[in-house]
């Protein structure tokens, strides 16, 4: 998962794609990069680290331009410890190109070997967005021939994109000279907006939220298979380029990645947790009478619009229970499970009023690998909680994600291969509640009945895609950035809630 934007303005952008970076700080904080463009030529500058530590007054001085592309990175294949993987990419032909990229790709591997046989183009990196970034300029080149670049051009070589790539792409592109490119995969699975300024500027952005955070007004989400190209003066061209596109959201979005105040093709993120809370309730009550729960408390932060339906609609107090600080490193840079252990508790402290004597429904957004909700049970106990349960607004998560978020192979998931009563001895909770898969998908689906299916794999095991098997999915693993207990943690669990960002 990473946060991708870009801009095509009349006054200089750097500052501009600062300022969205820091709106989707949330979707990435391993790396961050911005290229600027000023006539024909690219500045950049890229580094490990979190955007307001990669970017100094000098950095910004040396990134003149009206025209820029930006990303944070939360790395999913490749490898996570390499600045040289930090995004933006650069290819010097044709014209030049530098590409940010939100996504996976399933078929990278197959691709890497048919650029070097076939195209005769080079990859120096294990990141799946440098083959995106080759196949595209590949395709550019075949479209255009040596000939002056034109939006047909750059549509038909999108084309030819689509029928190579699989997987998940969301894309924003600089070509030099001519302007900027955006385009989705054929399923929309990652997302991608549209916004204009009132100076006739227009952005590309991961989410809305970085589009009216920087005082754009929202437009549209860009479709599925589409293509946008605005034209260094601000003319925007778009295109429909796949064959048969289907919308296809990544549902984990709504659970979990994108910020409450974020709408994702048309969906406003906030309400579809609200309604996960609401339909989390009728599991609840189905499982622990209401009577037998003294207080709701949300493990912070994107599970508190859930916590909060749920509490209204039981008519049970909701309460703060822990305190979040939001000064401690990543859990995941700590070698050994030993250490991230004891960061769960460096970066969560209860608050023991609110357990002491009393039985406790704890809510988070979703159950992944289980030890961070085991040492939260735990945690709640040493509190004073006389019984503690815990409620999930996701269901169990049993299946790898294949798509940009990293979740670990099945062998690491929790409720992999397990019964519900099974993960709840291994939680040490009380009683164990989960959203279904059904619920889920209606809950946030009501909000835009226009999504006939969400890209949901890691809940039901469905690759929307098509492409993917257990050999697929093999080979992505040997890919992961994650490696083994003392290295980096790059699993789910790791990502820091949207409201730190």
């Amino acid at each position: 998962m990473c946060g991708i934007v870009g801009v095509v303005s009349t006054e200089p952008v750097n500052q501009l794609i600062y300022d969205a970076l820091l709106l989707l700080q949330h979707r990435g904080q391993d790396a961050a990069g911005i290229a600027t463009q000023q006539g024909r030529k690219f500045f950049m500058h890229k580094a490990k680290g979190m955007v307001r530590d990669v970017f100094r007054t000098r950095n910004m001085r040396a990134l003149p331009g009206n025209v820029g592309v930006g990303q944070v990175r939360y790395p999913t294949a490749g490898n996570a410890f390499s600045e040289e993987e930090a995004q933006p990419f650069y290819v010097n032909a044709p014209f030049g190109i530098v590409l940010v990229h939100n996504g996976n790709l399933t078929n990278a591997s197959a691709l890497r070997a048919e650029l070097f046989l076939t195209d005769h183009r080079h990859i120096n990196t294990e990141s799946d967005s440098e083959v995106l970034l080759n196949v595209l300029a590949h395709e550019l080149e075949r479209a255009t021939r040596g000939v002056p670049l034109t939006p047909e051009d750059v549509f038909t070589a999108v084309q030819a994109v689509h029928r190579r790539v699989r997987g998940a792409y969301a894309v924003v592109a600089m070509i030099a000279g001519h302007g900027v490119l955006a385009f989705r995969d054929p399923h929309g699975i990652r997302p991608l907006a549209l916004g204009r300024g009132a100076d006739g500027s227009a952005m590309l952005a991961s989410e809305s939220v970085a589009i009216e955070g920087t005082g754009h007004v929202f437009e549209r989400d860009i479709a599925p298979g589409e293509a946008v190209f605005i034209t260094c003066d601000g003319q925007i061209h778009a295109r429909q380029c796949a064959d048969a596109p289907r919308l296809n959201p990544c549902i984990f979005e709504f659970v979990y990645l994108a910020r409450p105040d974020s709408v994702l093709d048309g969906i406003s993120v906030y309400q579809a947790r609200l309604n996960l809370g609401e339909a989390l309730a009728k599991r609840v009550v189905s499982t622990v009478p209401p009577s037998e729960i003294d207080v709701i408390i949300p493990i912070p932060e994107s599970s508190r619009p859930s916590a909060t339906q749920l509490a209204q609609l039981l008519g049970i107090p909701y309460r703060e229970g822990f305190v979040k600080n939001r000064y401690v490193g990543r859990t995941f840079i700590m070698p050994g499970q030993s250490v991230r252990k004891k960061s769960v508790r460096q970066k969560l402290n209860a608050i023991a009023s609110e357990f002491k004597g009393r039985n406790v429904l704890l809510v988070d957004d979703s159950i992944v690998r289980g030890t961070t909700s085991r040492e939260i049970v735990q945690m709640a106990r040493e509190a004073g909680a006389r019984k503690v349960y815990m409620a999930s607004a996701a269901p169990p998560v049993r299946y790898p994600n294949v798509y940009g978020i990293d979740m670990p192979t099945a062998s690491e998931l929790v409720a992999h291969g397990r019964t519900i009563e099974e993960v709840r001895q291994i939680i040490g909770c009380d009683a164990l509640i989960y959203q279904d898969v059904d619920g889920m998908k209606k809950a946030i689906g009501a909000l835009n009945p226009a999504i006939a299916a969400f890209e949901a794999s890691c809940f039901d095991g469905v690759y929307v895609t098509g492409d993917v098997t257990p050999e697929t999915i093999a080979c992505m693993n040997e890919g992961r950035c994650a490696v083994d207990d003392g290295a980096a943690d790059a699993s789910r669990l790791a990502l820091p809630n949207a409201q730190e960002a």
